[in-house]
């Protein structure tokens, strides 16, 4: 499992430009099964994702492709942890520490 932290590089104005297609980008995130949740930062200088995926170098392609990435207005910080526990309506997610 993976924490996405996005940081805003630029001023919210520019960041709000490309909000749409930071959306659909989220968007398919979700519909893919990648994405688990999401929001902004409070103060908004950023935001947050919950991820689950195949390995780091898919999260980091993925991130890779933001709008916001492309678009110059954030940077990612990506922290991968192993949920061994969960609330119950993320059951699916529990993991087992190996080794």
């Amino acid at each position: 499992m993976f924490i996405l932290e996005l940081t805003y590089t630029a001023p919210v104005e520019h960041v709000d430009q490309l909000l749409d297609a930071h959306v659909t980008w989220l968007d398919a995130g979700y519909e893919s099964g990648v994405f688990i949740a999401s929001g902004r930062k409070n103060p908004r200088d950023g935001g947050v994702i919950l991820a689950v995926g195949e390995d780091r170098a898919h999260i980091e392609r993925l991130t890779a492709t933001d709008p916001f990435v492309t678009g110059g207005v954030c940077a990612y910080r990506i922290t991968e942890f192993t949920a061994t526990k969960t609330a119950p309506a993320l059951a699916p997610y529990r993991q087992r520490v190996r080794g």
